[in-house]
């Protein structure tokens, strides 16, 4: 059974762990540095991968498939879920040669061709439709790479079909998705849970220790951003608001900070729009459960 309690404690550590990675210099193609140093923060494929392969260590760590923390990789996540044909993608299809390797390396050099380029259009339609759902699903299919045996998070470099040699954790499972967040909640007992928080700046900038409420401002000073997947680590009371701490990687940085399960939601206007009026609802919705089998 997992304990909550203990997950949410294993989340801290995470984050520390997510931290030093981040500051870890890695050597990778001049695309990728060219990409990351573009971007403010990963694309929504990106985090909803990061949130998915937390969701899978954490909640093997708390069945005890894992004696550890374990990281697994986002970025196979990204390259592999909604994936259509998966050429070589199986080892016993494909074998490798030396002139494999050679080809790969000079594609890697060449100018992309319209045929190239295509695909590459191709793919980016594909990575804007992925969800923490569709993630979770790609891994219980296909199952998944530890993180140092994949590519880095961002890296933009296509994936070789040697790359179906990379070892992989097997495992079993099946999606839950859950609309209230009372029964959320009651999950929450025994699983980690990944949901979509609403968020608004500059709110979502200046929460630090306190409570993030949505829009504070008056009509015109908050500016809704977007959904952003986040992990519930734990309910608890402080102030006198229930709240639940939810841990998210925005900006390329990831946090935990509590937020209010009472404040209420009703317009995504900046200002005052009547067309982004919605009904009335919470700052986390979208509820999404693993159940890991062992």
């Amino acid at each position: 059974m997992c304990n909550v309690t203990s997950f949410w404690s294993a989340s801290f550590v995470f984050v520390q762990r997510l931290s030093q990675l981040q500051k870890m210099s890695h050597e990778c193609h001049p695309d990728c540095q060219r990409s990351m140093a573009s971007k403010e923060e990963h694309d929504s494929a990106e985090r909803a991968a990061t949130v998915a392969a937390n969701l899978i260590s954490a909640t093997r760590h708390a069945l005890k498939l894992d004696p550890e923390m374990t990281e697994y990789s986002a970025q196979f996540l990204v390259d592999n879920a909604l994936l259509e044909e998966k050429p070589g993608q199986s080892p016993h299809s494909f074998t490798l040669t030396v002139e494999d390797c050679l080809e790969y390396l000079v594609n890697m050099a060449s100018p992309k061709t319209e045929a190239e380029l295509e695909e590459m259009e191709k793919q980016q339609k594909r990575r804007a439709k992925i969800t923490v759902k569709d993630c979770l699903e790609c891994a219980f299919k296909e199952g998944i790479p530890k993180r140092e045996s994949w590519a880095h998070l961002g890296c933009v470099s296509p994936v070789p079909a040697f790359a179906s040699f990379m070892p992989r954790v097997p495992m079993k499972g099946k999606v839950i998705e859950v609309k209230k967040l009372e029964d959320a909640v009651k999950l929450m007992k025994r699983h980690p849970i990944a949901a979509k928080l609403l968020v608004f700046s500059p709110e979502i900038d200046h929460v630090g220790n306190g409570v993030y409420v949505g829009p504070s401002g008056a009509v015109g000073e908050s500016r809704y951003v977007g959904l952003r997947d986040v992990i519930l680590c734990g309910e608890e009371k402080f102030e006198g608001d229930d709240v639940m701490n939810v841990q998210i990687c925005y900006k390329k940085r990831t946090s935990i900070f509590k937020v209010s399960l009472t404040r209420m939601v009703t317009t995504l206007a900046d200002e005052g729009d009547k067309s982004q009026t919605i009904e009335p609802s919470g700052l986390l919705v979208d509820f999404v459960v693993p159940r890991i089998f062992k």
